[in-house]
């Protein structure tokens, strides 16, 4: 098998006039290797993104949603990981396939390249463009003030790899009563959404009326995530961008930044955040 989403290290740590020595653990931060295939065209390199292993086929899957490319709730046929045997064991568990059931909802014009583990790929600049993509209407969300509040603690709960290591990103969806559906960490921000909604993509899970929460702040590329997955509403314990708010009004989905303690921040919809 690959790597675990941590590495340890003999460390010598520093404290004031004092040297000790002890073994610490570092979240692990891997290359994956995403390729595309369907009937009539092989297997070919798309993008390359740093990630913490685990859960590689859910972030393949959010990846190929967010973008456009399975916009269809059955384009994708299998997402597995490469059997090439000109790959190392190792490389084969840093690239993975995923298999269309025929020509993508959005074909890919050319090679993304490499993306770094702090910022998504964000396929187009403008919103217009965004606009124009197949998706689905964004449901809207509805939750109560005081759930919306618990929400970034419920998401601590459920990061035992942060525990440890103190270095990852999280995203978690949950229901507007506050109830876990599935939680996923990463060295990436963009990295932990895909997974999430990679999970209900091969779980073939609803997203309807859920909320998506994120462990920091919410930029553009993740709510064009949650616009490609129509998550109505986002909870985020850091700050939003500029872009990130207009996106979020835009679609009409419901977004809370700097939500910790009992204060939080609404800037898109905040209607549908119930005092």
């Amino acid at each position: 098998m690959g790597k675990g989403p941590v590495t340890r290290y003999k460390v010598e740590v520093l404290d004031g006039d004092k040297l000790s020595r002890r073994e610490d653990v570092v979240v692990t931060e891997e290359p994956l290797e995403l390729r595309l295939e369907w009937p009539g065209r092989p297997a070919a390199p798309l993008t390359v993104t740093m990630r913490t292993p685990g859960a590689d086929f859910e972030l393949a899957a959010g990846f190929c949603l967010g973008e456009g490319f399975a916009v269809r709730p059955d384009a994708l046929k299998t997402v597995a990981y490469c059997t090439d045997v000109q790959l190392t064991r190792e490389q084969q568990f840093n690239t993975v396939t995923v298999t269309f059931d025929g020509p993508p909802d959005r074909e890919p014009l050319e090679r993304y390249g490499v993306t770094s583990a702090a910022c998504g790929v964000c396929g187009q600049q403008s919103l217009d463009e965004l606009a124009e993509r197949a998706y689905a209407p964004v449901d809207p969300v509805e939750a109560p003030l005081d759930v919306v509040l618990r929400l970034p603690d419920l998401l601590r709960e459920a990061q035992p790899t942060f525990g440890r290591t103190g270095g990852l990103h999280a995203a978690g969806l949950f229901t507007a009563d506050g109830r876990k559906v599935v939680v996923k960490e990463d060295v990436g921000r963009h990295n932990a959404v895909d997974k999430v909604i990679g999970w209900t993509v091969l779980n073939q899970h609803s997203r309807k009326g859920l909320v998506l929460v994120l462990s920091g702040r919410a930029g553009y590329e993740l709510v064009q995530k949650a616009v490609a997955a129509g998550i109505g509403m986002i909870v985020a314990v850091g700050a939003p961008s500029s872009l990130a708010v207009d996106l979020a009004r835009r679609f009409g989905i419901t977004l809370a930044g700097f939500t910790r303690g009992e204060r939080c921040v609404i800037y898109s919809t905040p209607g549908r955040i119930l005092h």
